[in-house]
Order: C-alpha cells, then structure tokens, then sequence
C-alpha cells in the first residue's frame, strides 16, 4: 500500500500517535466552485479542524499517488487544475494507474480514509439516488460505499437536488445508519428539513463515537452517516429553491446531461439562479461538518 499512497507531514505524525484526523474529500474543490473560492473554501474548512483540535487530511490523486492530506503548494495547484478526474470506486485504479490528476468523491475519500485508519469524514453533502433513476438507474456509488466502509461521515444530507425519499429508502435497505445531529428532520443540504424523518437521531458526538466503536466491535461492515444540518442563519427554503432545482433538472435533461456530469451541472445552473446563494451556504454547511467532524474525531481518539 506503501506504493500508492504518500502521507502529509502532519497526518502521519497524527496517525501514529493516535490523535484525531478528519478526512475531506476533494471534489469540492475541483468540481464544486470556481477558483479561488474553492481554494479560499478549503483552507478555511482545514482551519476549522484544526482550530477544533484535530489534523485535516484532504485527500487527491495526484502524480500517481494518493495523497493523505495536501500540503500548500498541492492544494493550490489542485484548486487551479483542469480536466481533473472525479475519482470514485470504480476508476480509483484507475486514475492512479494513469498517472491522472483526480479529485475523490465521498466514495474514494472514504475507502482512503480507511486504507489509512481515519475514522472520520467531513464533507458537503452525499450523493444518491438521482430524479429519474426509476429509468436511468443514476444512483451514486457513495450509498453502498457506506455499507461496505466502516467510515463515520459528517454531511448536511444528501444533495437536494437527488430524489431524498428514495435516497433513504435505498441507504435503509444497504443497512445504513442515517444519524441526524441535534433534531429528528432529515436535513436537505442548503435547507435544515427535507420534509423527511430521520431514522435515528443523536445529541451529542461522544454518543456518535459510542456507535462507531459499537458498530466495529460487533463486527458489522460499513460505516454510518451523519447528517448535520445547516446552522440557521445560512440555510435556503425548501420553497424557494424546490422550483429552482425542478428548473435546472429540467435544463439538465434537455441537454443530455449524464452520469457524473449532472451534479456539476445542477450546482452551477443553482448558483446562477440564486446569484450566487447556494455558494454561499455551501460554504457554510462544509464548515459546520468539519467543526462537528472533528468533535466526532476528538471522542473516537480518546482514551
């Protein structure tokens, strides 16, 4: 494993004393804003970590490699790269194979995350089940990820712009443990309540620590999702953004948008329509994860 992968600095001295690590995917920065708020944004959520008490560990293909955390010069030139590689389960390989330059999705970061012993992974929000998947079978490798990584992730909910009814059927079915922090809604990314309920719901990060612990030692595969929703004050209405969406789905489909095409597409048609506000709350939601990730991490690191 040795050969594919390279640790930061930071990381590997954090690992091998036992302290508290907080994976971050990278295609927020590649695929998820434009330059350099997507640099801006990721050194600010790294800050969080970090002024929270644990060690960030962003995580990229690059040269061949994986790397377990991005050192200055690498993130930047991550955020700054074109035609980079949306790097998920099934062209990892791949990608490092290739010597391409690749982004990880929640599924990559996860299955690094692992490879390395982090436990803990912040992120934006998941993907899943895709409007329209009853006919085009468009559903997010990140859902069984969850099932098969024993990764605890810290998002805002799914992606609003994903069918959420079928998104928790579907995590429900892998056997799953969807967590919402705090209150009994499912969160909707850039809105604190879907309209849907969560399965479980937990107070507190010790109480989720207590669960990954629980989940390992009886021996059940996976991991567990943690849906933590957008501080108040930063969130966006279901009503106003439900037309939106329906809006850009629909400019998506005429298109012939597809595959991993389509979350890129929904988020800038989004960002366009509401000048610029779901940026702004994405930002948000991304730091409010990295804060309750590390708190998660902190817990699971103690004695």
């Amino acid at each position: 494993m040795n050969d594919f992968m390279i640790l930061a600095p930071d990381v590997k001295v954090a690992l091998g004393a036992g302290m508290p690590v907080v994976a971050l995917e990278s295609t927020i920065i590649t695929h998820g804003m434009p330059y350099p708020q997507n640099l801006e944004t990721a050194q600010a959520v790294e800050a969080e970590i970090r002024a929270a008490g644990a060690v960030p560990a962003t995580m990229a293909v690059m040269g061949g490699k994986i790397r377990i955390g991005l050192e200055a010069t690498y993130l930047e030139a991550l955020a700054q790269a074109k035609d980079v590689m949306k790097v998920s389960r099934a062209d990892l390989a791949v990608a490092l194979a290739t010597g391409a330059v690749g982004a990880t999705t929640v599924a990559a970061t996860m299955i690094c995350a692992a490879m390395v012993g982090i436990k803990v992974f912040a992120t934006g929000g998941i993907g899943g089940v895709h409007q329209g998947a009853e006919d085009s079978f468009d559903i997010s490798a990140d859902l069984r990820e969850f099932a098969e990584t024993p990764v605890t992730v810290v998002a805002a909910g799914a992606k609003a712009i994903l069918d959420l009814p079928k998104t928790l059927e579907t995590l429900e079915t892998l056997g799953v443990p969807v967590i919402a922090y705090g209150q009994d809604a499912f969160p909707a990314f850039w809105s604190r309540d879907s309209g849907l309920p969560a399965p479980l719901r937990m107070d507190h990060p010790a109480e989720i620590a207590a669960a990954h612990r629980t989940r390992q030692a009886l021996g059940l595969p996976g991991g567990q999702l943690v849906t933590n929703p957008i501080p108040e004050a930063d969130e966006l209405s279901r009503d106003m953004l439900s037309p939106l969406i329906a809006q850009a789905q629909a400019e998506a489909d005429a298109a012939g948008v597809t595959g991993k095409a389509v979350t890129p597409f929904l988020l800038q048609r989004l960002f366009e329509l509401t000048e610029g506000r779901t940026l702004a709350a994405n930002i948000a939601l991304v730091k409010n994860n990295a804060r309750l990730g590390a708190a998660i991490a902190k817990e699971l690191a103690a004695p």
